[in-house]
Parts: structure tokens; C-alpha cells; sequence
């Protein structure tokens, strides 16, 4: 990492506006959350059926009957004449049996693509409060789709067959995911993330290339040094697990132009083998995507998925002519307090 020409350490007043706000996480915001796809049809299951009410069958009529032959004449026997079957299209009957006989190709061709369209997402818990969620939607292939989840949002992209697969740390314990494409469509899915009073998670999302990134300095640690955690050094779950620290997800889909980015931290504060402080700070380099503009960015908080504080934060980056340069912001997480086990 190319640290640093110069550090600019901001206190929360200087070169930035940030608005607190804070919420309890709770089944009233999982409903509105959903509210938007609760029963409404993700694709259009009414399969068209033949209506046969108004087909009547009828036969054919004969208006001269064929004279008897009399008693006193003479019969004289000749051959049978051949019967050939009648044309159906002459025959209403015949008809009106094809109409019956012979369903609408068209309709139910159209029936089964719509079931073959339908859009299915799925959530499961995974080591360390993570969750495995996957989506399917085979008509949608290569299409941008927003993932929500208390209050995290970042972008996808699916692969050729409409699909993704994906782990996305889990924020609250009744994890509810929705997935959003940008034509209105979507799909919801729901887990229960029991190992979440475990961990501790922090999570800085933005839009765009504005630089962002999200750093944790675990117990004392100096920068590049090896309790240094950031997306440079982003760690695995594995530490987590054992309780050697934290690690960073990185999530999004970097080549979606303008897209919704996020990182997030996780610490596993009921299992730790060390004790001490872990700093969290916001940071980002002044660079030719983001000299002289204002950046905004938003991060969230929480301590065993109990509840959630999330601070909106907009940052004045200086003019191009500080490019190099690093804004640090240390006061827009609570440090973790961290006692061995």
C-alpha cells in the first residue's frame, strides 16, 4: 500500500458533514422490508385453459330418405356402393372434436416459458454468522440486481445462466435479504443466523469510485503491520473462527458502472484470544476520480446483531492538487472493547 505523503485526520467536524441515525432491528422492519414483494407475483402464473363451453356438436342431416323398395316388384341385387369417410372440415362435428382433441400449442408453450422464468432466492446460515445466498432467475441473465439487508445495500451482476452465488455477512440474527432487479422484478429470502451473538460487525457502503475503505487496527497494531486489516489485507473467515481476529468481505460487484460497494468488518468478540482495543476508522486517498467533490458514504454498526446505528456521511475531498494525500476519519465507529476468553 503506497502510505502516505501526508494524513489529514478529520474529527467528524472537519471536511465532512455526518448525520446520525439509529435504529432498532425488529420483525416490523423485516414486514417493510418485504412490503414491497409480499404477494405480489414475481412472473405471471395464470396458464391460458381452452374454454369448451360454447362448442356444440352436431351431425348431419338428411332431408330425403331413401324410397322403400315394393313387395311386388322385382328386387334386383347390386353391388354396395363404397363409403368413403367424410372430409372433417366438412364436418362441424369433426370439427369442433379437432378443437377439443388438439389444445392451444401457442398458449401453453407460453405457460411453460413463464414457469421456466420464475425468480427463486435462497439463504442459509454459514460458519461465522455468514450466509450463503443464491439466486436464480433464467431469463435475467447478465442483468444488475441490488441486494438489501438491514440497511446494507450493494450490487450484483448474475452470470450467463441468470444465477449468482454469494456469502454476505449477516447484520441481525432474523436475516431477511431482498433482491432487486432493475425492471421491478425480484425475490426475497430469509434465514436465522443463530452464531450471530458471537461476532461483532461494522460496514462502510458507497457508490461509485470515491476511494472508500474500511480499516481496523486490532490491538495497538501499526499500519502494515499484521493487525492491520483493510481490503488490502483482507483476512479470511478461518480467523474468525478460530478467534484470531477479524476479517473484511468485500462486497459488490466492482465492474457494475456506478455501482453500490460495501466492505465489511467482523470480529469475533465472544471467542477472541487476545484482549484489548481494535480502532476503527474511514479513510480514503485523494485521487483523479474524486479530487474536489463531495463523496458520500454510510456505515453501520452492530454488537451481536442486537441492534444497528448507522451515520450517513457526506466528505469534502480537497482539490486536485493534494492528490496522493489520505483523509482519515477516526470517530464514526465505536473501537471495540475486546476481553480474552
Amino acid at each position: 500500500m503506497k502510505y502516505r505523503k501526508e494524513i489529514v485526520t478529520t474529527a467528524g467536524t472537519l471536511a465532512c458533514a455526518v448525520s446520525i441515525g439509529f435504529f432498532m432491528q425488529n420483525t416490523q422492519s423485516a414486514e417493510r422490508q418485504t412490503a414491497q414483494f409480499a404477494g405480489a407475483p414475481l412472473a405471471n402464473s395464470q396458464a391460458s385453459v381452452l374454454d369448451v363451453a360454447e362448442i356444440t356438436l352436431t351431425s348431419a342431416e338428411f332431408s330425403q330418405a331413401a324410397p322403400a323398395a315394393s313387395v311386388e316388384e322385382d328386387v334386383t341385387p347390386v353391388a354396395a356402393q363404397e363409403i368413403v369417410a367424410p372430409d372433417p372440415g366438412d364436418r362441424p362435428d369433426m370439427q369442433a372434436a379437432d378443437a377439443i382433441d388438439q389444445p392451444d400449442t401457442p398458449d401453453i408453450q407460453e405457460a411453460e416459458l413463464q414457469a421456466d422464468c420464475d425468480i427463486a432466492a435462497n439463504a442459509r446460515p454459514v460458519a461465522a454468522a455468514m450466509v450463503n445466498l443464491t439466486l436464480n432467475a433464467p431469463c435475467l441473465p447478465s442483468e444488475r440486481v441490488t441486494v438489501h439487508h438491514s440497511g446494507l445495500v450493494f450490487n450484483q451482476t448474475t452470470d450467463a445462466a441468470g444465477a449468482f452465488n454469494i456469502t454476505v455477512p449477516a447484520l441481525a440474527e432474523e436475516a431477511v435479504f431482498i433482491v432487486a432487479f432493475t425492471n421491478g422484478e425480484g425475490a426475497v429470502a430469509q434465514t436465522a443466523v443463530e452464531e450471530m451473538a458471537d461476532f461483532d460487525r461494522v460496514a462502510l457502503q458507497w457508490k461509485g469510485e470515491t476511494g472508500f475503505q474500511l480499516h481496523a487496527r486490532e490491538f495497538g497494531a501499526d499500519y502494515g503491520s499484521d493487525g492491520h486489516v483493510w481490503s488490502g489485507a483482507a483476512r479470511d473467515m478461518s480467523y474468525a473462527v478460530t478467534g484470531q481476529g477479524g476479517y473484511i468481505s468485500l462486497l459488490g460487484d466492482r465492474d457494475v458502472p456506478d455501482g453500490l460497494l460495501a466492505e465489511v468488518y467482523t470480529f469475533p468478540t465472544n471467542a477472541a484470544k487476545n484482549s484489548g482495543d481494535v480502532a476503527l476508522s474511514v479513510e480514503t486517498e485523494v485521487a483523479a476520480s474524486n479530487c474536489g467533490l463531495e463523496i458520500e458514504a454510510k456505515t453501520l454498526q452492530t454488537g451481536s446483531g442486537i441492534d444497528i446505528t448507522t451515520r450517513n456521511l457526506t466528505l469534502s475531498v480537497p482539490d486536485c492538487d493534494a492528490t496522493g494525500n489520505f483523509l482519515v476519519l477516526n470517530n464514526l465507529f465505536e473501537d471495540l472493547k475486546v476481553a480474552s476468553r
